[in-house]
């Protein structure tokens, strides 16, 4: 009977003790991470003003906006602009802004260094174009917390298209800038140094669009989850479709 006793006691004893240790588990705090500061994006064919585009792109009638599941997201518009037709020597200018915003999110980490991973892996991809002739870097000062810039040229049976590329982050969001331009049906080539200069003031407009779409001192809600790093901001249009596209005469 003593040692029937004892053995209940003991087993009594240790089932308290796991009791504790859940209880001690149980009121562990879960993990936090600081809030994204951006919770928004504006919309992607409203972030250029009326003249910026007739600058860029004279003879597009409208923008097209790309398709998206989430708008707040991610979101982009192109606009195209050929003149003459396509025939006795035309100008063909493509434009593509793209914008991607990244929550913060518990496991992953906070929305801007989210947003800096992304940055830093579209520049990389940007300056690792295929057939990318004459390719120049540089960084780009007063466009949101980080910018780069990158031209090359890239040669097509229609002619030489001069690509400029903007690449910019601010916060937790991160704008991507395709500019294009060719002379076709044996119009001179457009000159790369201006196609730049239109291509780094329309990616700062870009960037401030979406600053006051948060409005001053915006602050992010609770954190959730990222968008996926496999969701490219790069242009679904390629120099090489543009071309077609301004073969077949479409603006």
């Amino acid at each position: 009977m003593l040692v029937a006793a004892g053995c209940s006691s003991d087993s009594g004893s240790d089932d308290g003790g796991d009791k504790a240790a859940s209880a001690s588990a149980s009121a562990s705090p879960s993990p936090t991470v600081q809030a994204a500061a951006y919770r928004t994006l504006p919309e992607a064919c409203g972030v250029l003003t009326k003249k910026t585009l007739k600058d860029l792109a004279p003879k597009a009638k409208s923008g097209k906006q790309g398709s998206s599941d989430d708008v707040a997201s991610r979101a982009s518009c192109s606009w195209s602009s050929l003149d003459n037709n396509g025939v006795k020597g035309s100008q063909f200018r493509w434009l593509n802004v793209s914008l991607l915003r990244f929550e913060s999110d518990t496991t992953r980490g906070p929305g801007d260094k989210l947003a800096k991973e992304y940055y830093d892996k579209q520049v990389g991809e940007v300056r690792a174009t295929p057939d990318a002739k004459s390719l120049r870097a540089e960084a780009l000062a007063g466009t949101g917390d980080e910018a780069t810039a990158v031209r090359y040229d890239l040669k097509k049976k229609e002619g030489t298209f001069k690509q400029q590329t903007v690449v910019a982050r601010v916060e937790n969001v991160v704008v991507t800038l395709d500019y294009n331009g060719a002379g076709l049906a044996g119009d001179k080539t457009p000159d790369a140094d201006a196609l730049m200069a239109d291509a780094k003031k329309a990616a700062k407009e870009a960037v401030l669009s979406v600053t006051k779409a948060n409005g001053p001192g915006a602050a992010a809600g609770s954190p959730s989850s990222a968008p996926s790093g496999k969701a490219s901001g790069r242009p679904s249009v390629t120099p090489s479709d543009a071309a077609s596209a301004s073969a077949s005469g479409k603006s």
